[in-house]
């Protein structure tokens, strides 16, 4: 069965992003960057795959999935198919329409869509992001494990790891990794 990855960063204090969904505050450490590219080339998006020349093979994740929030963090820059080079599935209860055809759009029944999609053949799942969906897939015991890029520095507000509130549950910290720029990669497993 694949497995759903929620990997995402984070600042200290638990924030995935801005309160307008921005990132500002997020490490732009070009020797970090280059290692977590290399690592996970997939997680790149294919805007700026092409602008940095990456070509290689995705290594852990063939499926992205999407809160509505999340995507349109590119969708207001022009990006209707962020990540070409995944499957891409984004949750809304609020679009009709998905902007581009390669982006599949899920306004029901989003629990039955990814235990199918658990169920399928390929690489793992991995869940971008944003706080609403994952609290939603968490809540569901959808998530298996937890990738959190850890940025060094206090947020102090915006849109959380989850949310709403989840209940409360005890992880495994399996490893961690140090990067430059004092970035903390943690993964857990539940």
């Amino acid at each position: 069965m694949r497995k759903i990855i929620y990997f995402v960063a984070c600042s200290l204090d638990g924030f995935i992003a801005n309160s307008d969904g921005s990132h500002t505050g997020f490490s732009n450490h070009q020797e970090y960057l280059n290692r977590l590219f290399t690592e996970f080339p997939e997680t790149l998006p294919s805007h700026f795959r092409e602008a940095m020349g990456v070509t290689a093979e995705n290594r852990y994740f063939d499926t992205v999935l999407m809160g509505r929030k999340t995507y349109e963090v590119g969708l207001k820059d022009g990006f209707t198919n962020p990540y070409a080079h995944l499957r891409q599935y984004v949750f809304s209860r609020s679009l009709n329409v998905s902007p581009n055809k390669a982006v599949t759009l899920v306004t029901a029944d989003a629990i039955a869509c990814i235990r199918a999609l658990k169920n399928g053949i390929g690489k793992d799942i991995w869940l971008c992001g944003g706080g609403s969906l994952a609290s939603f897939l968490f809540s569901a015991g959808l998530i298996d494990s937890l990738i959190l890029k850890v940025n060094p520095f206090i947020m102090g507000t915006g849109i959380p790891l989850f949310a709403p509130k989840i209940p409360q549950n005890s992880w495994v910290l399996t490893h961690n990794q140090v990067y430059p720029g004092d970035i903390i990669m943690l993964y857990y497993q539940i």
